[in-house]
């Protein structure tokens, strides 16, 4: 097969075959197609797009160019959650043990944090001595004694998802839907998972703004779950503030065992938390009910029952102790008096990146320790001078001078944005109040 002749036909808006794309995934995989072609096929895919069919190609093929996690004749069901990326998105490290807590099993494969969003693992390793799990052995064997497992992607899980990433985060392709469809879709597939529920992320810092792009990768996705045998559910959620009130690998980590430990916290992540348990524990078949889940995920936060598994499992993880937050710290304070308007998650993100809390290429080192905490959030009022923010980092010099743009003002109270916009599933697209009620 000649794999000058795929390239053209795709740029040229063509349909590739199952032959063409399971070639290009064994070949590049294997060595034998060069970077430079590879770059030029995702270039075309990015710009031409692929149908369903050829997405559906693309990720088995991802799928089979490694190994999977097996549980077969292990007794029950095995469900996962996985969010597009934001800014203070903690809430894997809530939701997974609270999971458990509750009887699902969960073999929850993350990711590390890109650019403006923030990835689990890095948060995780913020935790002295935490150990990411890589191999399928280790993942089967920590979820079927623990429940659960914070896991990484190994070198044999998916590899050809491992070697794409890297390339096309070097040649401007990431935001291409099929790719990303493929890439999460194949790793979850890879778990040996029954049930999936996605966190699609929609607004300023999401890696779709635009609603009606985020709507489309969520159909996709659940489309492709679907196909592969996965019951798979979406929920569009808003990404245009941050997640709670901290941003940063080692603040995330220490605000969501607190909401572990009381069942009290910001609310947008509490709701958020309670609204994906409850999805986990009806796709687990656990509890069909999402009202009578939503309270269940609740008790499980309020009675202990989610902390002591968060213990449990980041223990046999190697996990020891609170991680570190340095003493350094710049007081951000009112400009004026007012309504917070907006607090832009990109800009938050991308501030985080240049205080050493993110990166720009894969292989920037980190700063656990840098973040921010957030004592106001959109909606609140200020008077000039009022604390909105503490930004906290190893080295000052990192935090930016202008900060001007980190925060928006109104004099009237801004209007309330739905933080649950759109739930998607193979039947269909729904409010989450039609999607409560017909659960019933």
């Amino acid at each position: 097969m000649n794999f000058y002749s795929i390239i053209e036909k795709k740029r040229d808006g063509g349909a590739l075959t199952q032959d063409e794309i399971d070639f290009f995934i064994r070949e590049y995989i294997r060595g034998m197609i060069p970077d430079y072609q590879a770059s030029a096929l995702l270039m075309a895919v990015y710009f031409q797009g692929m149908s369903f069919q050829e997405t559906l190609y693309l990720t088995k093929a991802m799928l089979d160019s490694g190994e999977r996690v097996n549980f077969n004749g292990v007794p029950g069901s095995r469900v996962d959650k996985h969010s597009t990326g934001g800014v203070g998105d903690k809430i894997s490290l809530i939701l997974l043990p609270t999971a458990v807590s509750l009887g699902c099993q969960v073999p929850m494969i993350s990711g590390r944090g890109l650019g403006h969003t923030g990835g689990t693992l890095d948060k995780l390793q913020s935790i002295p001595g935490f150990k990411i799990i890589t191999s399928s052995e280790q993942i089967q064997r920590m979820t079927i004694e623990s429940g659960g497992v914070f896991a990484g992607q190994g070198e044999n899980l998916v590899p050809a998802d491992k070697k794409l990433y890297a390339l096309r985060d070097v040649t401007a392709t990431i935001k291409s839907i099929p790719m990303i469809a493929a890439s999460i879709i194949s790793k979850k597939a890879a778990e040996g998972i029954d049930g999936l529920v996605l966190d699609v992320k929609t607004g300023d810092g999401a890696i779709f703004s635009e609603y009606e792009k985020s709507l489309e990768l969520a159909a996709v996705m659940v489309g492709l779950g679907e196909a592969l045998g996965i019951e798979t559910t979406a929920l569009i959620t808003d990404m245009s503030q941050p997640l709670g009130l901290t941003a940063g690998n080692a603040l995330e980590v220490r605000e969501a065992e607190e909401i572990l430990q009381t069942g009290q916290g910001c609310s947008d992540l509490i709701e958020l938390t309670e609204a994906l348990g409850a999805v986990m524990l009806k796709l687990s078949g656990l509890n069909p009910s999402l009202r009578e889940g939503i309270k269940s995920v609740r008790n499980a936060l309020h009675d202990g029952r989610a902390h002591k598994k968060y213990l449990e499992i980041t223990k046999a993880q190697g996990g020891c102790g609170r991680p570190d937050v340095t003493d350094s710290v710049t007081i951000i304070t009112a400009s004026r008096q007012g309504y917070i308007d907006e607090i832009p998650a990109r800009r938050v993100g991308e501030m985080l990146v240049e205080m050493g809390a993110g990166r720009k290429k894969i292989d920037d080192s980190i700063d656990y320790s840098a973040g921010i905490r957030f004592h106001k959030k959109r909606g609140d009022f200020v008077d000039e001078g009022e604390i909105i923010a503490e930004l906290f980092s190893a080295n000052p010099s990192k935090i930016p001078q202008k900060l001007d743009d980190l925060v928006k003002y109104s004099d009237i109270i801004p209007e309330s944005r739905e933080l649950i916009k759109m739930v998607v599933d193979s039947k269909g697209e729904y409010s989450w109040e039609e999607y409560v009620e017909n659960s019933e």
